[in-house]
């Protein structure tokens, strides 16, 4: 049996949010003009024991996120707890894009509280793209999916959407590309099954600014992005957990010992 044959449903897509532009322009607002307040604290606290917990969730190499200015995190994206693993175990407090349909009561608020705005589904949003401006000329911290939604089934897409390649283009902000690896089973839970989920986050880049990128640019340059996120996580489906970790720390040794002889010979 294949592995998107052991997963469980997912609920059929919404591709088309019916609501007007207007219903969405007060998140647009608070997104542009303020920070997340106590909300991320407290939810970030708990999905993070939740991740700890039942996930055995753990990141690898968090100090490869800038601690300063505008950075873009690009994760794949397989899971409604993308989210919290992504941003539970590193410093910064991280913006995310959510498709518009999650923007009901109540919990719109704790997702504006939270810092999260919205993309409207199924229509050319522009206001979402600005607000992402907004918050990286801020110099902010942002996620942002390679692949637009969730995989559903289980693998990773052939290429990524070009959204993420025209931000990274036309703010010229750091990007860390973001592997996380088993949280596709996430959504097994009822049938209690827990996977072991790791983040591991890659060496940042960036791009040359481009006020107006063309679509095949940004497309290629998403594309780029994507493929850093495909090494990252082509190595923890190869090596593990435990042969990652131990390569990093013997990378950081490498390092080290470099730095020393550099020391000694000036």
């Amino acid at each position: 049996m294949g592995e998107s044959e052991q997963l469980a449903k997912m609920k059929a897509q919404v591709y088309l949010d019916e609501r007007p532009k207007e219903y969405f322009d007060r998140f647009h607002e608070r997104g542009r003009t303020r920070e997340p307040d106590w909300a991320y604290e407290a939810v970030r606290s708990l999905t993070l024991l939740y991740a700890w917990s039942f996930f055995r969730a753990r990141s690898i190499s968090t100090d490869k996120v800038p601690p300063t200015g505008p950075v873009i995190l690009a994760p794949n994206h397989f899971s409604f707890m993308d989210h919290f693993f992504v941003g539970g175990s590193i410093r910064r407090k991280v913006r995310f894009m959510a498709k518009s349909q999650l923007f009901k009561p109540p919990m719109q608020w704790v997702y504006t509280h939270g810092g999260v705005f919205p993309v409207r589904r199924g229509h050319r949003d522009e206001e979402a793209i600005e607000t992402a401006h907004s918050i990286l000329g801020r110099g902010g911290c942002l996620a942002m999916y390679c692949e637009g939604g969730r995989s559903r089934d289980g693998k990773l897409a052939d290429q990524a959407k070009p959204g993420i390649g025209r931000l990274a283009l036309e703010t010229g902000a750091t990007v860390v590309p973001i592997a996380i690896h088993g949280s596709s089973k996430v959504r097994n839970w009822k049938k209690l099954e827990f996977p072991k989920v790791t983040i591991q986050y890659g060496d940042p880049f960036r791009f040359e600014p481009v006020a107006e990128p063309t679509r095949d640019r940004a497309q290629a340059t998403a594309n780029e992005i994507f493929d850093a996120i495909k090494v990252l996580y082509n190595g923890l489906e190869a090596h593990g957990r435990r042969g990652i970790v131990a390569r990093v720390r013997e990378e950081r040794r490498a390092l080290r010992r470099a730095g020393k002889r550099g020391t000694a010979a000036a």
